[in-house]
């Protein structure tokens, strides 16, 4: 039982939670990035991104909204630490060689506790 406990303790450690959004485009990118960095298992989700653009646009467009909604997704995945640098430099690449201003932005938790 304590071995148990231990390797629980190890393994919560060690494993991270990454958290990637992105617009709804970058889809099959983002599969292709996790694939590379060997992420094998992750869930997404279709989620709505919003910006406030009321003081960035309307003097220069009359016709502008105030509110921009863009269609996004939401990945995140319980990954091994090991392979969390590598995920990230595969994203800086990617995002290096996009012409758009949408980027694929990823963050990346601890775990503390999981069952």
């Amino acid at each position: 039982m304590l071995n148990l406990l231990k390797l629980k303790k190890l393994m919560i450690n060690t494993m991270k939670l990454l958290i990637i959004t992105a617009i709804a485009e970058f889809e099959k990118d983002i599969k292709r990035l996790l694939k590379n960095a060997e992420v094998t298992t992750f869930s997404y989700r279709n989620v709505m991104s919003y910006k406030d653009v009321s003081e960035e646009f309307l003097e220069s467009n009359w016709f502008a909204s105030e509110m921009n909604e863009t269609e996004s997704l939401l990945f995140y995945a319980l990954v091994p630490k090991e392979k969390v640098d590598f995920f990230f430099q595969l994203v800086a690449d990617f995002n290096a060689q996009q012409s758009t201003k949408a980027k694929v932005q990823v963050a990346v938790l601890n775990i503390e506790k999981t069952n």
